[in-house]
């Protein structure tokens, strides 16, 4: 059925989100429904997020493509950028024009705009004073998100946040930051498979992980142990 409403399609949204919170469920897989969910109803040209580990360090856990994952990574290298800021604050940061930036962030600005990025909005994923992470959202039109879309954005951002420090979570000491950590161990290991299939299959690093995860998701089973298979040459895709 194809939605026909903004109403239906954020509905659409929060249901395909809530659709991944079964029992064990899959982190990583998590997140990438909501960098892929925000884009298409933000109209956003790419995102990207980043949560802290267990050495309060960002780190990048999902992204809509490889050129949004390059300025994550650059801007978490960096120390500074809108998505750290949102991070360290607390706050929606947002830069309708990345042009206009001047000496601010110099190193994230120069990264997005040689991406052909020219705004971002970046949300922190938080619930009850604590920040876990941030999720920042490009586009390569400059201007600002509507007060409405950023409410959308902040109600995606906060599903996920709610899910990853559920009930069970919080009541047991350290499962958070080792399932955080699991999911970064995780990404890794991911990033390895994305390139094996894209050696052998001679396809780009966006379609390999479309094929990851397709598997992973017809077989039951995580991200984790398709990569592993993969990686191993056990499975080929």
């Amino acid at each position: 059925m194809v939605t026909s409403t903004r109403a239906e399609r954020v509905s659409a949204a929060f249901v395909k989100i809530a659709d991944t919170l079964v029992d064990d469920y899959d982190v990583l897989d998590l997140l990438h429904t909501l960098v892929e969910e925000s884009i298409g109803i933000l109209n956003a040209t790419a995102a990207g997020l980043l949560l802290v580990d267990q050495y309060g360090e960002l780190q990048v856990l999902a992204s809509t493509s490889e050129e949004s994952q390059l300025v994550e990574v650059l801007q978490r290298e960096a120390g500074a950028g809108p998505c750290v800021e949102a991070f360290q604050t607390g706050k929606v940061v947002t830069v309708d024009d990345i042009v206009d930036l001047g000496d601010r962030w110099p190193d994230f600005k120069q990264a997005a705009l040689s991406q052909g990025f020219h705004s971002v909005h970046a949300i922190p994923m938080r619930l009850r004073g604590r920040t876990i992470g941030a999720l920042n959202l490009f586009s390569v039109n400059a201007g600002a998100l509507s007060s409405e879309d950023a409410a959308i954005g902040q109600a995606l951002a906060d599903v996920a946040t709610i899910s990853i420090l559920q009930e069970r979570a919080v009541r047991e000491a350290g499962v958070i930051n080792d399932q955080l950590q699991r999911a970064l161990t995780s990404r890794i290991l991911i990033e390895q498979a994305k390139g094996v299939v894209a050696q052998l299959s001679n396809v780009d690093m966006h379609e390999s992980f479309t094929r990851i995860r397709n598997h992973a998701r017809q077989n039951h089973l995580t991200l984790h142990d398709t990569a592993t298979l993969i990686v191993d040459r056990s499975l080929s895709l």
